[in-house]
């Protein structure tokens, strides 16, 4: 952990002031054997933190880096930082997260740009396999997930910032297997499939969202009301409970107040998706399955993750994507985009994976520039109260 100001780092970059750190609790999913995972309780940041130029790097030719300094600027607001990046110069260069709702605002600016990238990342409804209502019933997981329309959720909710899945793993990704067609909205065959899952008189489906989420869980309570003539409870999770809660989820010793809950998580390799992805959402070890392990699951991610040779861990994921598909084992929703406010004179090139400034370069009419030094002024934060994608760990270095 970098908890102090360096120099530190063999990169790009040095860190040379300030420090982010996290802190992490273990939580204990079972003593006997024993599995956990790593709950992130609190984020300490330095108001700013420096990266300076190596100029050590290894392949400073090809990778880098093309700037001189970059400040992670955690001493103003995610609103402020979007006001400056867009109405002034000289103050801040990049804003990572933006929310979709504020996507049209940079668009409009005379200072910056919107730089849209397919990220990986998924939104989905977890499925608590655990309830009283009949979820543990093939027909009524596939049921919902007829019963939302999922373009129109990316359009209204998102404003089209975001991509239809057919399970978890993006059509960009390595593991996505050919020929996947996500659910589509039908509403017959929803109605049908559901009516025979003896769902309980009078018992509503309850969905559970942070707060950034509440305006897409409203549009999936709304759909599925729809077309199921189901009665669908939204529950807005404050952010002061939210920790408690995903606690609870990642313990799975208590029971879960929710039938649905809408959560975003990502990836930060191309590679095998299932490892860090359906892992988690599924696997016997994962910290955000809601339901008694899955054998069939567990069997396929058991035999992916021996495999030496690339193209037959490739086949395998392929596998698991398809069979979490075929078993609607969440309510599949899209892959948000990862949007970037970045000022006009600055060139940069977003990863689908993390957020890198080694390639970033500023042209000869940049602030940096045309005042001395060559310094690129970056601004990571993400809104908590807009729609958008919230699920990423961590904000700078």
């Amino acid at each position: 952990m970098i908890d102090e100001p360096g120099p530190w780092g063999t990169g790009p970059f040095t860190l040379v002031q300030g420090a982010s750190s996290i802190t992490t609790r273990n939580v204990v999913m079972s003593a006997d054997p024993y599995r956990a995972s790593w709950f992130i309780e609190s984020e300490q940041r330095d108001p700013q933190v420096v990266l300076e130029a190596n100029p050590d790097h290894w392949n400073r030719a090809a990778r880098g880096p093309r700037i001189e300094r970059a400040v992670f600027r955690n001493d103003v607001t995610p609103d402020e930082a979007l006001r400056l990046v867009c109405d002034t110069e000289g103050e801040v260069d990049i804003v990572t997260e933006v929310s979709p709702a504020d996507a049209q605002r940079v668009q409009d600016s005379a200072h910056a740009r919107l730089v849209v990238c397919d990220a990986n990342r998924v939104l989905v409804g977890i499925l608590n396999r655990n309830s009283d209502a009949p979820l543990d019933d093939l027909g009524v997981r596939r049921a919902l997930n007829m019963a939302i329309d999922r373009q129109a959720i990316i359009e209204q909710g998102l404003a089209g910032y975001a991509s239809v899945i057919p399970a978890l793993t993006p059509n960009w990704c390595s593991g996505f297997p050919a020929g996947a067609v996500p659910y589509e909205l039908d509403a017959a065959r929803a109605r049908e499939a559901f009516s025979r899952g003896s769902w309980p008189a009078r018992r509503p489906l309850r969905i559970a969202t942070p707060e950034p989420f509440a305006g897409i869980a409203h549009m999936v309570a709304a759909s599925i009301r729809s077309t199921l003539d189901l009665m669908v409870e939204v529950i807005v999770v404050p952010p002061d409970q939210a920790p408690g809660g995903a606690r609870a989820l990642v313990e799975k010793k208590l029971d879960l107040p929710w039938d649905v809950l809408i959560h975003a998580w990502f990836d930060l390799s191309s590679e095998a998706p299932p490892a860090a992805v359906h892992r988690e959402f599924f696997g016997l070890d994962g910290a955000f399955r809601a339901g008694p392990p899955d054998d069939a699951f567990d069997a396929l991610f058991d035999e992916m993750k021996v495999q030496l040779d690339g193209g037959a861990l490739v086949a395998v994921a392929e596998r698991i994507d398809a069979y979490v598909h075929d078993q609607a084992l969440a309510l599949f929703i899209c892959a948000p985009q990862a949007l970037y406010a970045v000022n006009e004179h600055v060139t940069f090139s977003p990863y689908k994976t993390t957020f890198e400034l080694a390639e970033v370069t500023v042209d000869d009419r940049h602030w940096s520039v045309t005042g001395g030094g060559a310094e690129l002024g970056a601004r990571t934060a993400r809104s908590q109260s807009k729609p958008g994608f919230a699920g990423a760990a961590g904000n700078a270095c």
